[in-house]
Parts: structure tokens; C-alpha cells; sequence
């Protein structure tokens, strides 16, 4: 099963999101899910204001604690956490 994290941030927090992004970016490789695609969202300029993710697996209990874990809503950094489950119709890769 799939599931989407879409996370935006609270304003005004690139300055921490930058901070705390070597954490994250280390605290994402120990996630017990694969990691489909993840990225940044951005605002139209370019600037950071939430983040994207597409999970693989089981188990979306695990992927809340995983996704509650995580350095950026540690710091703050997240205003909101939505996680749903998602099914593939398209794949153009």
C-alpha cells in the first residue's frame, strides 16, 4: 500500500527548515518504509514552505510515529501533518 505525507510548514520557518535539515535528511534514511519520492514543497519564487512524501508499505500506524519523529515537527517546523493512503493508477517514470 501507498501513502501520502503532505506536511506544510508553519510561516516564516525556512531559516529553521534549513537548520534542521541535516537531521531530517539522516532521521529519513531509518524509516522501516521505502521512500517512493520525497522532496520540498515550494511557494511559485522557490522558497520552502512544507514537505512531500510517498511511502511504501504496511503499516500506517508506524508511519505516523515515523512522520510524528521527525526533526522538522520536532522543531516545529510543521503546522500540518496529513498522511492518506494513496493508489496508484499512473506511472509514467
Amino acid at each position: 500500500m501507498n501513502f501520502v505525507v503532505y506536511c506544510l510548514d508553519h510561516p516564516g520557518m525556512q531559516q529553521r527548515r534549513l537548520e534542521n535539515y541535516d537531521a531530517h535528511k539522516a532521521y529519513l534514511q531509518t524509516s522501516l518504509l521505502r521512500t517512493l519520492i520525497s522532496g520540498p514543497l515550494t511557494e511559485l519564487d522557490g522558497t520552502m514552505n512544507g514537505s512531500f512524501f510517498l511511502y511504501e508499505g504496511d503499516d500506517i500506524s508506524a508511519l505516523q510515529v515515523f512522520v510524528t519523529g521527525d526533526p522538522f515537527n520536532k522543531a516545529g517546523v510543521w503546522r500540518t501533518i496529513e498522511i492518506r493512503p494513496f493508489v496508484k493508477r499512473v506511472d509514467n517514470r
